[in-house]
């Protein structure tokens, strides 16, 4: 019978790493921890003191500083490894977790479903043919050396790659090397781990090719299990379920989703919110749970696909490439009125026109279909107003002849929001939150393809609480994104609130903002 061995990756809340040990051990499972060495000495220590009389856990033996996009993850991983391959003899199974991750099946429904499967279970798509990078850079993580960390060291991190870039100091990747892609969520078979462990003593080159690529994490493991273990015994997907917004980053689970993952097809589930106290609790008592059910409704991997499809982003934290365009104008002003209900915003743009002579234009960076004036061609599609954004609204500004202008943005544009936000331009935002019934929630599946006329009621029903969650996560992103000369307007609000918003956003006297937020069947859908 399987017996996993869970390889846990962390870097803060002792208690949870705690009782997260404590839960996937009980049933007999091990785990091997490492703590990353930038946290606090006396964490490390709580959780030593706590798991010390824990046969079924071990430590890595040594703790490394890691940092996102780096080698040291992959290093850290490798530690957690060694210590489990030696101190779990009998673990057949090695499966990789972060802190946030948490088991959506009984370990009893687990271990079958990797005892009737001897595979190993590993996104590993085609490096330079899949589609899994869907923007920024992707030849340039692997042919350029990266040795800084990108986060931490942004100007150090783009000046040494522009170097290598103007004097094609570019390297080739290992010849004997089909480079793979996936996400770092694996489970894998105890002879995998080991021929990975044994292939990198044995090839130094590409432990050094590898330490200098960008986001290894994401292609190492990848790439050598698929050059090791022949592909019929390899399972191309995680067993995690992950959603992602379509601005790139996971979505968190809250209690209210605890029948949602029950019915995905995956063992564990990330990220779980550190506020889901009930949600953590049921899921604790799931894992030691025996003779449990699980219907699973195959919407899982559909939903993850399509919100992943939206923008899984290769340069997440990156400078993007319309930043090195000039700026707006110190003197300008630029108001954005950030609505997910596009109805809403644009009945309101309307009444600002009407009130105060502004130029406003609605969702230009989001709907083919905007008008625009004719601005020499930049105007003609998405894809030429996204790459330069910069260059038309310079252009919008100065065919109104004014410095203070208003556009509207979806509430998942906040890549452009921070954009905007970082120029000199003065930029002020007003965010219309809405309230959202499940038949609006239904109509935007529709839309967007999500679900159909003809899709059931009960898959209708497992779908509406994550695009609920996926919707609010992008609305507290923006509120929780620091921004400067932020206004909220809110429907059910009270009137005089709405009004100050609006005059605060668009610096008009109190009246004309009262006027504005008095427009009728402004939230009616």
């Amino acid at each position: 019978m399987a017996k996993i061995a869970f390889i846990l990756l962390c870097h803060k809340d002792p208690e949870a790493i705690i009782a997260q040990a404590r839960r996937l051990t009980a049933v007999g499972d091990c785990m091997a921890i490492h703590f990353d060495a930038r946290a606090p000495k006396a964490d490390f220590a709580r959780i030593r003191a706590a798991l010390a009389d824990n046969p079924n856990v071990t430590f890595a033996r040594r703790r490394l500083r890691c940092g996102w996009g780096e080698w040291s993850l992959v290093a850290a991983t490798l530690q957690a490894v060694d210590a489990a391959l030696d101190a779990f003899p009998r673990a057949t199974h090695f499966y990789m977790l972060s802190g946030d991750c948490m088991a959506i099946k009984s370990a009893e429904y687990a271990h079958a479903c990797l005892d009737a499967d001897d595979a190993d279970h590993i996104e590993s798509f085609d490096y330079f043919e899949s589609d899994w990078i869907k923007t920024g850079f992707k030849e340039e993580r692997l042919i350029y050396r990266h040795l800084f960390n990108e986060r931490t060291q942004k100007g150090l991190f783009y000046a040494s790659f522009e170097m290598q870039r103007r004097l094609g100091l570019t390297r080739a990747v290992p010849a004997d090397l089909r480079v793979m892609v996936g996400s770092q969520w694996w489970c894998l078979r105890r002879r995998t781990l080991e021929a990975v462990l044994a292939f990198c003593r044995a090839r130094p080159d590409v432990l050094r090719f590898f330490r200098t690529t960008w986001i290894p994490d994401e292609t190492f493991f990848q790439t050598l299990v698929r050059h090791l273990v022949p592909g019929t015994e390899i399972r191309s997907r995680t067993l995690t379920f992950l959603i992602f917004s379509d601005y790139g980053m996971p979505v968190s689970f809250y209690d209210d989703h605890y029948d949602l993952l029950l019915s995905q097809d995956y063992l564990f589930a990330r990220k779980i919110s550190p506020e889901a106290t009930n949600l953590k609790r049921r899921l604790g008592d799931l894992y030691a749970s025996r003779g449990a059910e699980f219907r699973i409704s195959n919407e899982g991997r559909r939903l993850y696909d399509f919100i992943t499809g939206r923008g899984r982003v290769g340069r997440r934290f990156a400078p993007r490439f319309w930043e090195t365009e000039s700026t707006l104008g110190r003197d300008r002003e630029l108001m954005i009125v950030v609505c997910k209900k596009w109805h809403v915003a644009k009945r309101l743009v309307a009444r600002i026109r009407d009130e105060t002579g502004l130029p406003a234009m609605e969702y230009l960076f989001d709907e083919d279909s905007a008008e625009l004036p004719d601005l020499g061609g930049i105007q003609t599609s998405m894809e030429k107003r996204s790459r330069h954004r910069r260059a038309l609204m310079r252009m919008l500004f100065e065919y109104h002849g004014t410095d203070r202008m208003v556009i509207c943005l979806d509430t998942g544009n906040v890549d452009l929001l921070r954009d905007f936000h970082t120029d000199r331009s003065v930029t002020r935002i007003l965010q219309v939150e809405c309230a959202f019934s499940d038949a609006y929630l239904l109509g935007h599946a529709r839309r967007v393809g999500l679900a159909g006329a003809q899709t059931p009621q009960e898959t209708v029903d497992t779908l509406l609480p994550t695009i609920r969650a996926d919707v609010h996560h992008e609305a507290d992103t923006i509120r929780d994104a620091g921004f400067e000369h932020v206004h909220v307007m809110r429907e059910g609000a009270d009137p005089a609130r709405n009004a100050a918003a609006l005059s605060g956003f668009l610096s008009v006297p109190h009246e004309t903002g009262r006027e504005i937020a008095a427009t009728e069947n402004l939230f009616v859908d």
